[in-house]
This record gives structure tokens, C-alpha cells and sequence, in this order.
């Protein structure tokens, strides 16, 4: 299933765009995961390399590493690009998730 699919057919996804040389990206990652992991188990993580995928990350204007985009059935929720804060993206996916499930 390609990434523009995957969003459309799933309820919650997380888009999360980066590349393999990003430091910021490869630290930020699993703690991301384990985020949804543990506290968010129905949102569906995807991991978007924007130095190969570039038709994707051009379609949802990515332009910066790492961009996180919260999408609910299909249609851009909120994004959050360069500076994550965990407790900001928690909060934000609370939210959201808690009024879905």
C-alpha cells in the first residue's frame, strides 16, 4: 500500500518525514513510537524517507526534517516540523484520540 493510500484508508495516521542523515530525526523517532505505543495504540505510524520518497513529501509540502503530520480520516489534523516537543505532541494526539475513540 502506498503512503497516500495508507492515509486515506485508515482512520488515524501519523506521518512522520525525515531522512537517514537527520540526528534530531533518529533520536526523536523511537521516543515518537513508544509515545504511540503505549499511550496511543490505534494510531498507525509511518515513516516517510523524504530523500526518496520526494512525490509525497512535495504533494504535503514537506520542506523540513523531521515534520510530523497528524492525519484523521484522510485530511491533515495538525503538523508540528523541526522543533517536536513530546508533551506538545501528546497533548495535541490526546486530544484528538480521545474524542475518536
Amino acid at each position: 500500500m502506498n503512503d497516500v493510500n495508507l492515509i486515506k484508508n485508515n482512520g488515524i495516521v501519523l506521518g512522520y518525514f525525515s531522512t537517514p542523515d537527520c540526528k534530531v530525526c533518529k533520536i526523536l523517532k523511537p521516543k515518537v513510537k513508544e509515545l504511540l505505543e503505549k499511550e496511543f495504540p490505534e494510531v498507525i505510524f509511518k515513516y516517510v524517507d523524504v530523500s526518496t520518497d520526494r512525490e509525497v513529501s512535495a504533494q504535503l509540502n514537506v520542506f523540513a526534517v523531521p515534520t510530523l503530520i497528524f492525519f484523521v480520516d484522510g485530511k491533515e489534523n495538525f503538523r508540528l516540523s523541526r522543533f517536536v516537543g513530546l508533551e506538545e505532541l501528546r497533548d495535541r494526539i490526546g486530544r484528538i484520540y480521545n474524542l475518536y475513540f
